[in-house]
């Protein structure tokens, strides 16, 4: 188990928890992730470290409600105890001094690329990052990322902050005035990130995303998280979650999100419906 010691509502149905779990704090780094999982028969749901504090013992998450586990995840307090918590997981971001280094997070992908940024900062890299959401309400951690960056950039969907429109027009916009990065990170949506990918590919930059695909054991035994790169087979639990996004096949990654969308949306109404419940729900 691990208590939930502090709570807060980033922005609507985005939540920050500080979770009180020493051992995964000790050892967890940047890129990697837990899964967690609500009363006995919930469902294990993936979650990015967003930070930690090993002296404190405490792993800091950010989630968004979007399905039954992240909204019953949405309902617990400070002082409650999450039933299972396993980490960290995952392959850590590899830390050096790359040069300047461009930091791309849509949503609440801005959560995983936070850690990603703040260590590279203490490589002595050059960090231009470029944040977007739909609306000023949905931005998360604009002032942390400004701490870590040398350059922040924010764009909203719908232009009621920031710069209007998406972080790819941003990327390509620094590109086309002849910014040469050595290397993009990219979190976000699948669509974002080949949409990234697509520009850098053209411009023959490195560029590293993260993927977060159904996942089940997040030990590589059930296979429900493999991805096609390079037209080998990996799974993103133990060989992820960062590849390069050039070798990505978004396309089938894009199929294999939609696979169970139909039972998700029953499992999500059934829940509504009270006719499942979850843990402390």
């Amino acid at each position: 188990m691990a208590k939930i010691i502090e709570k807060k509502e980033l922005a609507p149905k985005c939540y920050f928890f500080k979770l009180d779990a020493p051992r995964i704090a000790k050892k967890a780094k940047a890129g990697q992730f837990i899964v967690f999982k609500i009363g006995e028969s919930g469902e294990r749901i993936p979650l990015t470290i967003a930070k930690t504090d090993p002296e404190q013992g405490v792993v800091s998450i950010i989630f968004q409600e979007v399905g039954k586990s992240t909204i019953a995840l949405g309902k617990l307090n400070e002082g409650d105890d999450i039933t299972d918590l396993v980490g960290p997981l995952g392959h850590p971001t590899r830390m050096e001094n790359y040069g300047t280094v461009v930091a791309i997070g849509g949503g609440i992908g801005v959560a995983p690329v936070y850690p990603i940024v703040s260590g590279l900062k203490k490589h002595h890299n050059n960090i231009i990052t470029i944040m977007g959401a739909r609306s000023r309400n949905y931005l998360i951690l604009e002032s942390e990322m400004k701490e870590v960056s040398r350059q922040l950039i924010v764009t909203t969907d719908d232009g009621s902050y920031g710069r209007h429109g998406f972080v790819t027009d941003e990327l390509m916009r620094l590109l086309e005035n002849s910014l040469q990065p050595d290397l993009v990170i990219a979190i976000g949506p699948v669509v974002m990130m080949q949409a990234v990918c697509a520009i850098t590919k053209k411009f023959q930059i490195k560029t590293i995303v993260s993927l977060n695909p159904i996942m089940v054991d997040g030990t590589g035994m059930c296979g429900s998280c493999r991805v096609n790169i390079g037209g080998h087979t990996h799974f993103v639990c133990v060989d992820g979650p960062e590849f390069d996004g050039h070798l990505v096949d978004f396309e089938e990654l894009k199929m294999r999100q939609r696979i169970y969308l139909d039972e998700e949306k029953q499992a999500l109404e059934a829940y509504k419906q009270g006719q499942v419940k979850c843990g402390h729900c």
